[in-house]
């Protein structure tokens, strides 16, 4: 298949909070890479979220360099629809980060959310060494056991090194802050994630 050549630039700022959105960024932030289906609902959690300091969307773990948003959706690429968080651990934990993951989406969808169907909707975690992997995965098996409890089936989020995160197009960056009447699909399963609770 036919890919870009080149690097998406992505644009300059963020289009909610003015920040860079390719960095730099201050000292002690940590970054997230989360796949919770289509992208624009998605992203939206997540700068929402207080202790977030940046968000954009794009494309991971899949198999080509440089994918367009037309070859993702062809389903031949491998990627999924990936949300990248650079966040401040002193405001906002990792494990807290996760538990908004989880109670975003449905994770035991398999390849798809929703009405969107395909690969790239699939429910992914690409973690940054081993203390992510150990949180990410305590976190699936918590909430695996509150959902097994409510009935759902078992989680199909997959738990991955973290690859290379490509930039989406422009317009899809805060899509749902340049267009608040935009289509989102996201919608949780209603169950409580038990992890990153305050006590």
């Amino acid at each position: 298949m036919q890919t870009q050549s080149e690097r998406l630039a992505p644009p300059e700022k963020h289009f909610v909070n003015g920040h860079p959105l390719d960095g730099p960024v201050p000292n002690g932030m940590k970054t997230a890479l989360l796949a919770l289906g289509c992208f624009w609902g998605a992203e939206k959690a997540f700068w929402q979220r207080e202790g977030v300091w940046v968000t954009a969307v794009g494309y991971a773990a899949g198999t080509t360099e440089h994918p367009t948003y037309k070859e993702v959706c062809s389903g031949r690429t491998g990627h999924a629809e990936v949300v990248r968080v650079v966040f401040d651990p002193q405001v906002v934990s990792y494990s807290e980060i996760l538990k908004l993951f989880f109670e975003s989406h449905d994770p035991t969808q398999g390849m798809r959310q929703g009405g969107d169907v395909g690969t790239q909707y699939r429910s992914g975690i690409y973690v940054e060494g081993d203390a992510q992997r150990r949180e990410a995965e305590a976190a699936r098996d918590a909430y695996q056991k509150k959902l097994t409890e409510a009935g759902f089936g078992k989680i199909t989020t997959e738990i991955l090194p973290a690859p290379t995160f490509y930039f989406a197009e422009d317009y899809h960056q805060q899509y749902l802050a340049k267009n608040p009447d935009g289509y989102c699909g996201h919608g949780g399963t209603g169950v409580v994630c038990p992890v990153g609770l305050k006590t």
